[in-house]
């Protein structure tokens, strides 16, 4: 496996264990909302081939604010 493919792997490997550590009882908050955006903003490019071709993130649905506004 190339290095740009293990570092976008090892990437989203450590965004699911810091979301598997948030659910535990007494996680650490402020850690997590440190860590998350940082490794988040870390991800490499992903693979080629990883979307369908033309595929675009950001057509996705519009989502509410904590507000309900959207």
């Amino acid at each position: 496996m190339c290095e740009h493919i293990e570092d976008f792997h090892r990437t989203v490997l450590m965004l699911g264990a810091l979301a598997l550590y948030a659910d535990i009882p007494d996680a650490d908050q402020t850690f997590i909302d440190a860590i998350g955006p940082s490794l988040a903003a870390s991800l490499p490019e992903p693979p080629p081939g990883t979307f369908p071709p033309g595929y675009d993130p950001s057509d996705g649905p519009d989502y509410p604010d904590q507000e309900g506004r959207f």
